[in-house]
Parts: C-alpha cells; structure tokens; sequence
C-alpha cells in the first residue's frame, strides 16, 4: 500500500511548481504538494476570476497568478488540471514562457487525444509526461479538494516512445510523494482500460438517471423519495462535472463506442436471459461480479464498510 512520505528540503521534487485549473484534482495536488513537501513553491492559476479569488481565500498556494505567463515564469513543473478538450489550448497560452528544460504533465482521463493536442503547441525545449491520476469525487471546485486524495490509488503514465527519462522518473516520484501507486502505460491501452473501468460506467449513469427523469409515470419527487437503492449510486457518478465529462467522450469517442458496442451485446444477453426465466445464467453472472466487487475491497480501492462507507447522521 503506498503512503505519502514528506521530503526532505534538499531533496524537493520539484522547486517552483506551477498548477493550471484549480478543480478538485488542482486543488488537492496543491494541499498535497505542500503538505508533503514536494514543491519549494506551489503557484496556482485558473481563467476565472470567481475560482482564483476562492483559491486565495482557502490558501491552496503560495501564489495565485493573475495570468498563464505568471504561472509557469521560473516554473520547472507544470501541471494542467483543466477538462482535455482545452489541454491543447492551455499549453498554446504557456508555451512562449516556459523555462528551458522544464517539466509539463496533466490529469487527463484520456491520454491519446491529449498527447496529440499538447505535441502541436509544446516546444522542443520542455519535455511532456502524460499523467492520469485515478481518484476523485463526484464533488468540484476550489473548496472540493483535499490532500490525501492520492493516497493508496492509482496514477497512470503514458510516456511517449523516446521521451525524456529524468522527466518521467521526476514526475513518478512526485506522485508517490502524494501516497499514489504508479503504473507506466501506452496512451491507447489507457485509453481503452479507462473506457471499460471509468467512462462506460459514467456514461451509463447518466443515462439511467436521465431515463428516470424522463419517465413521466414516475414524479421527480418519487425518484428522489425512493432513491435509497440502486439509483441512489448512479446520482453520485451522475453529479460529476458535466464540462469534464462531456470532454472525455468526445475526446476517448473511439475507445467508449468499441465497450459500449460490447456491453450492449452483453445487455441484449441479459434481457434474453429475464424474458426466458434462465435464471441459471443470471445467478452466474451476479456471482461473477460480487466476487470482482470484493476483489476491489481486497485492492485497498474500496471500503467494505456498511452502505459503501457513507456517514451516519
């Protein structure tokens, strides 16, 4: 299991840190990166006035920048934590004031279209290792984030073929300075892995939960009164940041259609398997997934607590 370990002053992975969008993932690498001594100097920058101001007043950094060149002037790591549909826009804003050498990574969800966004504005000078922390909330927002929210869960790098390996080692290390296991990767089984473990399921929720929106037999009021079951779970996933999400699938599209083409088979399956009371196959396939439900328990990737972990009132 990892544990986030603080670093000693002279062994600082990084000097100036620099963090573009201040979501739950910015503003909890900004907590952790302090917390555990990972930056000599954490500077935080996000394009809304409203966010920056909540930021400044939550004391996420060291510094709030007013602007892209701000943020990453003097910076030899820079981490964008914006939706991956402006990750190619953000780095065109900071690549004429990036210092020699210095290290750019994110936290995109999806790795393919964001290495090839990034590639088209990043000069030759700074060197790009393409990250993907696994871990959030359904929560977002600068007042969202907290440190130990890397601690004993997953980062995936996918450095290209050929790329820089000092950069790649610089930015491991800085996750398990957070508590993060890590796990090297290339950017299309990533990609495809995301789409079966993170995407689907998402993209599933949403929909259950517009269904039940949609069904004018059942009032809005029931669906919330009689949410205690199954539904309940969807709505957590469903209350994810519409923007991130929505970036997600039109940038991982080709990836999510390949599992969703072959979850609907399965679906088509099961709905054989209830019309025809075999009930042999259903008892089967629910025995399946509780045993790789208490896998994820076994992993440390979940709690076993009752009702998944929620507090009592």
């Amino acid at each position: 299991m990892a544990e986030a370990k603080a670093h000693p002053e002279e062994a600082l992975p990084f000097e100036r840190l620099a963090i573009i969008g201040i979501g739950l993932i910015g503003s909890s690498i900004a907590l952790a990166a302090r917390r555990f001594a990972l930056a000599r100097r954490v500077v935080l920058f996000d394009i809304s006035d409203e966010v920056r101001r909540e930021a400044r007043a939550l004391g996420l950094g060291d510094e709030i920048a007013s602007s892209f060149a701000e943020s990453v002037d003097g910076a030899d790591a820079v981490i964008i934590c914006v939706p991956v549909g402006a990750c190619g826009a953000v780095v065109a804003e900071i690549a004429p004031h990036l210092q020699q050498n210095a290290i750019v990574t994110d936290v995109g969800s999806v790795k393919g279209a964001v290495i090839k966004a990034v590639r088209e504005h990043l000069p030759a000078h700074a060197r790009f290792v393409p990250a993907h922390p696994v871990a959030g909330t359904e929560n977002s927002g600068p007042a969202a984030g907290f440190p130990s929210l890397f601690v004993n869960r997953w980062c995936i790098l996918t450095p290209p073929n050929g790329g820089d390996e000092d950069a790649t080692a610089r930015v491991r290390a800085f996750w398990e300075g957070m508590g993060a296991n890590v796990e090297l990767m290339s950017a299309d089984h990533h990609d495809l892995v995301l789409a079966v473990t993170s995407h689907l399921p998402h993209l599933i929720a949403y929909n259950i939960v517009g269904t039940a929106d949609d069904l004018q037999s059942v009032t809005q009021s029931e669906v919330i009164k009689f949410s205690a079951g199954g539904f309940r779970d969807f709505t957590r996933i469903a209350a994810s940041d519409p923007t991130m999400w929505r970036d997600v699938f039109l940038h991982n599209k080709e990836a999510v259609l390949e599992v969703l083409a072959r979850f609907n088979e399965d679906l088509s399956a099961l709905a054989r398997a209830i019309r025809w009371g075999e009930g042999d196959k259903l008892f089967e396939l629910f025995s399946r997934t509780r045993t790789i439900r208490r896998g994820i328990v076994n992993q440390g990737q979940e709690t076993a607590e009752p009702d998944f972990g929620r507090r009592k009132v």
